[in-house]
């Protein structure tokens, strides 16, 4: 895959900050951003394909039940158990 450059601009105390976790784990603020970025993009993938798969099941799934209620029926059956 391609690389390209990629300026940020944040807070110096963060990138302070960003610097010294990069240097306890002996690598770079920007392989620790684009970690981070990339761990984004796929959670955001995984999410659009989950979306995706849960309208399809909804949208072939058949009816259940087979009867529809009335607000009136229902609330006639929760009064006759309560006699």
């Amino acid at each position: 895959m391609a690389r390209a450059n990629l300026t940020l601009q944040m807070d110096a105390e963060v990138i302070r900050r960003a610097k010294v976790v990069a240097a306890r784990r002996g690598t770079s603020v920007s392989a620790l951003a684009a970690a981070r970025l990339r761990e984004l993009v796929d959670e955001d993938d995984r999410l659009e394909l989950a979306r995706a798969r849960a309208e399809e099941i909804l949208r072939t799934a058949s009816e259940r039940g087979g009867r529809a209620w009335t607000r009136d029926e229902l609330h006639e059956r929760e009064a006759s158990r309560t006699r």
